[in-house]
């Protein structure tokens, strides 16, 4: 069972590994990226905006793998603690001091 919310809209390509996932109680949405039938984004309402789109999370993989490389192989079974720690840094968007002091361990800094 995917671990997202049942109200999740999925948006992915065609690939049959996703197709449990209307069975999952996820909106599945799918763009298709066969050749001479490829389509990279839909916008599904008409209103200019690409609503079905794969590009966000393929980016995100490359991220991934461009993280993962120096380490030159990872052992599956550590493999969540990296994951863990690509999230944290790709989703952190500003280094305050109170997050180095939590992050260091300091309750309070000496003046």
């Amino acid at each position: 069972m995917p671990e997202t919310q049942k109200e999740t809209t999925i948006n992915t390509d065609e690939w049959g590994a996703y197709r449990h996932l209307s069975a999952a109680e996820r909106q599945h949405v799918t763009v298709c990226h066969a050749p001479e039938k490829r389509v990279w984004a839909r916008d599904e309402d008409g209103d200019g905006i690409r609503e079905v789109h794969t590009n966000t999370i393929e980016g995100v993989w490359t991220n991934v793998r461009n993280f993962l490389r120096p380490f030159r192989g990872v052992n599956k079974l550590h493999l969540r603690q990296y994951l863990a720690i690509h999230e944290w840094a790709h989703n952190l968007k500003e280094v305050t001091l109170d997050f180095l002091q939590i992050l260091c361990g300091v309750t309070q800094l000496a003046s």
